[in-house]
């Protein structure tokens, strides 16, 4: 049986970990999530965003580099709920474009990022989920994080933005994109089935291709 890495990729509050959960139950999958509840440096980053930046994204690469190996190494296939990629491409850039991650840190967590990623085998697939700010501020609100009060439409129509760019040169790997707002694969199992199918297509390198009258 083929051995595939799936990376999920997506705004927050969009459903990563939801679908990564189901994806890995469905088809006995290795899971891999990011690191909140343990994460060190998060409650400081919250408190003091330039202090703690670097720190943050540092622990972050190096999770999620281990992560990624633990994913390589394990004989099933694997699913990650954040891409390592996202990383630099959209938070990085975030917090130096904000101001919050100082240029000579941003270059030198750039250099560091460059050479980890470099060693990585390719991801076979990435999903990038999507769904309107409004939608996504709604669940934020709902799922009542408090780590999550202070996040505003405006920064996550900035990571949107920077989220297209990124996509729109990416060709790393292949990529399924996925409205969420349109597909309720939590509670609709037949959602759910049309997400898994179109996924093993994918994988399979199937495409599908609907003509309409």
């Amino acid at each position: 049986m083929t051995k595939h890495i799936v990376v999920v990729a997506g705004n927050i509050g969009v459903g990563k970990t939801s679908l990564t959960e189901r994806i890995g139950s469905r088809l006995g999958w290795w899971t891999g999530y990011e690191s909140v509840t343990d994460n060190p440096y998060l409650a400081d980053f919250y408190g003091d965003m330039r202090s703690w930046s670097f720190h943050l994204q540092i622990f972050f690469l190096g999770h999620r580099a281990d992560q990624y190996l633990e994913a390589v190494h394990d004989p099933r296939s694997a699913i990650l709920d954040r891409s390592i990629f996202e990383d630099f491409h959209i938070f990085a850039r975030a917090l130096h474009h904000m101001g919050d991650l100082a240029e000579r840190d941003y270059l030198a967590y750039r250099r560091l990022f460059d050479l980890v990623v470099q060693s990585l085998p390719r991801p076979n697939l990435l999903i990038y989920l999507k769904a309107p700010v409004n939608v996504l501020m709604d669940r934020i609100r709902r799922r009542a994080r408090n780590m999550e009060t202070g996040i505003t439409p405006d920064y996550l129509t900035l990571l949107d933005s920077f989220y297209d760019e990124w996509l729109g040169a990416y060709d790393t790997c292949p990529v399924i994109t996925i409205r969420t707002d349109d597909l309720d694969y939590v509670h609709q199992q037949k959602h759910l089935d049309t997400v898994v199918s179109r996924i093993q297509d994918k994988l399979a390198g199937k495409e599908v291709m609907e003509f309409q009258e």
